[in-house]
């Protein structure tokens, strides 16, 4: 035999640490992954759900399908209407909003506006 039974004993046995160092590669590349693709992606969510959450009217928005618009009424907590064009009005879902151009000054409360003519008078 080309090998001696020395050789063939010590391979044989089973080393904790050998199977340790041979999982070693999976978990290093677990937490490269985490660290590259997850927690990025996580950040990402969470800034779109918090861009979506503050929309108001006025905000020039911009659709995932490309459509830019001027926010004239925030139907709920799940729909928006825009306007696209003049006399143009659509409902967009607020998950499909990709971003916004322009934040637009809050609206003005109707006690301020009866205030605002009041005074202009």
């Amino acid at each position: 035999m080309l090998t001696t039974p020395a050789f063939a004993q010590a391979a044989a046995g089973g080393d904790t640490n050998s199977m340790l160092m041979s999982l070693l590669p999976f978990a290093l590349i677990f937490v490269i992954m985490y660290f590259l693709i997850l927690r990025p992606q996580q950040k990402k969510v969470k800034d779109h759900a918090e861009l979506v959450k503050n929309i108001r009217r006025g905000d020039t928005v911009v659709t995932s399908g490309g459509l830019v618009g001027k926010v004239t009424k925030v139907v709920d907590d799940d729909q928006i209407e825009f306007e696209i064009s003049d006399g143009v009005r659509v409902r967009q879902m607020r998950q499909m909003i990709s971003g916004v151009r322009a934040k637009g000054e809050p609206a003005k409360e109707k006690a301020e506006i009866a205030k605002d003519e009041t005074s202009a008078s």
